[in-house]
C-alpha cells in the first residue's frame, strides 16, 4: 500500500477514539509528512501504533510521539525556533521536529555512537539531512548551539538535568518523563513553572559507559569520590602513610 495512505490512516487513528492523543493540527500535518518507514526496518509495521527495537533502542510508537509533541507545544513557535532532541535514537522524532521548525533548527544528541550514525543516515535518506546529530552525554545537552526554545528529553529522570534547563531560552520549554518506577510526562519552563501530563514508560537516562555496546561502564565523578573515600577509610598497616612505624616498634 502507498506509504502516504498508511500515514493518513496512522494519524487519523491518533486523532480519533480510542487513542485520541493528537489534537494539534501542526503536529498532525508533520506526522503525515514524515516517511516513518525510512526509520523502521519493517515496512509492514512501520505505521502501526507499536514500538520497534533497533540497535538496542526503542523506536517510540506513533501515539507516544504524538503525546510528546503535544506537551512540547512546538506549534506555539509558529514555524520558527530551535529544538534539541536528547536521545536521538533512529531520528524519527527529530524528523517530526524538522517538519515543524525546519531541519536547520533541529539538533539531536545521543550517547550511543551507532545510533548517531543510524540517525544521520535515516534523516538524510528521508530528506532531513540538515538536522545536526552529535554523539554526546544527554545530560550535557549541546551548549555550543544553546539556547533552545524547546528541549525534548526522551529518557526518564527524577529531575531534569540542570545543564539542560540552563540551555533553555527565556521562553523555553523542556519536556521529559519524570520518575523511576511509575513515570509521568512533565514540562518545565525556563522560569521553573511545571505542567504534568499522563503516565508514560521510558528507559532511564544513561551516563557515558552505560550505553549499548560498551565493554566496561565508566564511573561518574560522584562515584569516583565515594570510591576514594571508602578506600581511604579501609586502609590498614603500610597503606596508612601517617603511621610512624619506628615509633610504633620502639614503643
Amino acid at each position: 500500500m502507498d506509504p502516504a495512505v498508511l500515514r493518513e490512516d496512522m494519524v487519523d487513528g491518533l486523532e480519533s477514539p480510542p487513542r485520541d492523543v493528537l489534537s494539534d493540527d501542526a503536529v498532525a500535518i508533520a506526522m503525515r509528512d514524515v516517511p516513518r518507514h525510512e526509520f523502521v526496518d519493517d515496512e509492514r509495521t512501520a505505521y502501526a501504533d507499536r514500538e520497534h527495537d533497533v540497535l538496542g533502542t526503542r523506536v517510540l510508537a506513533p501515539s507516544t510521539v504524538a503525546r510528546l509533541f503535544e506537551a512540547l507545544s512546538v506549534a506555539e513557535l509558529e514555524g520558527d525556533g530551535t529544538v534539541l532532541i536528547v536521545g536521538a535514537g533512529v531520528g524519527y522524532t527529530a524528523a517530526v521536529a524538522a517538519e515543524l521548525v525546519g531541519a536547520r533548527n533541529v539538533h539531536a544528541v545521543d550517547i550511543a555512537r551507532p545510533l548517531v550514525f543510524e540517525a544521520r543516515e535515516n534523516l538524510d535518506g528521508a530528506g532531513y539531512g540538515e538536522v545536526l546529530v552529535d554523539r554526546r552525554d544527554g545530560a550535557d545537552g549541546l551548549p555550543e548551539y544553546a539556547p533552545f526554545d524547546r528541549i525534548l528529553l526522551e529518557a526518564a529522570v527524577v529531575d531534569p538535568p540542570r545543564t539542560l534547563c540552563e540551555q533553555l531560552s527565556d521562553d523555553g520549554r523542556l519536556v521529559f518523563p519524570r520518575g523511576t518506577g511509575k513515570q509521568r510526562l512533565e514540562a518545565v519552563s525556563a522560569d521553573g513553572e511545571r505542567e504534568r501530563f499522563g503516565a508514560v514508560s521510558f528507559d532511564p537516562l544513561l551516563i557515558d559507559g552505560e550505553q549499548s555496546g560498551t565493554v566496561e561502564r565508566n564511573r561518574t565523578a560522584r562515584e569516583d569520590r565515594e570510591h576514594a573515600h571508602r578506600a581511604a577509610r579501609s586502609r590498614r598497616g603500610w597503606e596508612q602513610e601517617w603511621i610512624e612505624w619506628e615509633d610504633a616498634i620502639d614503643g
